[in-house]
């Protein structure tokens, strides 16, 4: 299922199911407002946004109520996170996924926020998207790419292929081959919180992707390689089709040469495997569609299509 398309003019609604809007430094949040204002859009703000507790969060039921009517309102076309944080899971048993798939809208965040993403698509079979806060919109490394990628995704018809930033430069081909498949992925640590749960998404022919952030220090490159074990035994390797990491930290000390090593004797070699695109814990940053569908053709000439977004 997918949302309408956002236009210039629509009102979109910031809510804040992990950490607290208030936690979003003041500089930031008014040059995100700026943002969204001069690409025509509304922006308000959920009632709760700016509570704060001991958690640099609020209680599970204002967060549920936020994202309740943020879904019942009419008005609003699509709705933002603030910021991501630790603890979205806390609400997840606690929404009322018959109010998202009757009032069906676009609903974009990363990090934590993964959780909220996959458990709304596998409730309701609604296309979520992976990219940018409320408060991405303040930052200012290469803004413009950033900014165009969300636009994109949630405005534009047809297909979308995906291309390096200056960053990024280029994208590495880790593994040659082609697919067709069903993207699901995100943070990587938080979507395996949901393995054994309602709310882990599934699919039968899944393009991971895959990103993470570095809060393991020294242990991170350990970290990342039992979590991604952990999802390829949760999920069967028979039902991945591709496989691409995003960009990351480099405090993370990932490279392609890593992550050769980190997927060596774990996926068949006929598989695509992509690394350092543009999405992750470093901008700028792509959008795409969690439950969307993806075409990936990692030959001499790589080719990341988003056929349904």
């Amino acid at each position: 299922m997918l949302a309408q398309k956002l236009k210039s003019g629509d009102e979109i609604r910031v809510i804040a199911p992990s950490r607290s809007l208030a936690h979003v430094w003041e500089e930031k949040s008014y040059k995100a407002l700026c943002c969204l204002e001069k690409q025509g859009f509304h922006v308000t703000f959920s009632k709760h946004s700016r509570e704060i507790d001991d958690w640099n969060s609020s209680s599970i039921q204002s967060r549920v109520e936020d994202i309740h009517e943020a879904f019942i309102d009419n008005n609003v076309k699509a709705i933002l996170t603030a910021i991501g944080g630790f603890n979205v899971n806390q609400i997840l048993e606690h929404i009322d996924y018959d109010i998202i798939r009757q009032y069906p809208k676009i609903l974009c965040g990363y990090s934590d926020i993964t959780a909220l993403l996959s458990a709304v698509y596998a409730k309701t079979g609604l296309v979520t998207y992976h990219g940018a806060h409320f408060s991405t919109f303040g930052f200012e490394i290469e803004p413009e790419y950033t900014q165009k990628a969300f636009f994109d995704c949630v405005m534009k018809e047809g297909s979308l292929t995906l291309k390096p930033s200056q960053t990024a430069k280029e994208y590495t081909v880790i593994q040659q081959g082609t697919c067709e498949g069903t993207i699901i992925g995100g943070n990587l640590c938080t979507l395996n919180l949901l393995q054994g749960t309602q709310f882990m998404p599934q699919a039968e022919d899944i393009v991971l992707f895959l990103e993470d952030d570095n809060i393991m220090g020294d242990y991170f490159i350990y970290e990342f390689d039992r979590n991604f074990q952990s999802l390829l035994q949760a999920y069967g390797t028979e039902r991945i089709k591709g496989v691409v990491f995003g960009r990351f930290d480099e405090s993370c000390k990932m490279s392609a040469d890593v992550v050769k090593r980190i997927i060596a004797d774990k996926l068949p070699e006929n598989i695509p495997v992509l690394f350092g695109v543009d999405f992750g814990h470093v901008f700028p940053m792509i959008t795409f569609p969690n439950g969307g569908r993806i075409k990936i053709e990692a030959t001499n000439n790589l080719l990341i299509e988003i056929v349904k977004h």
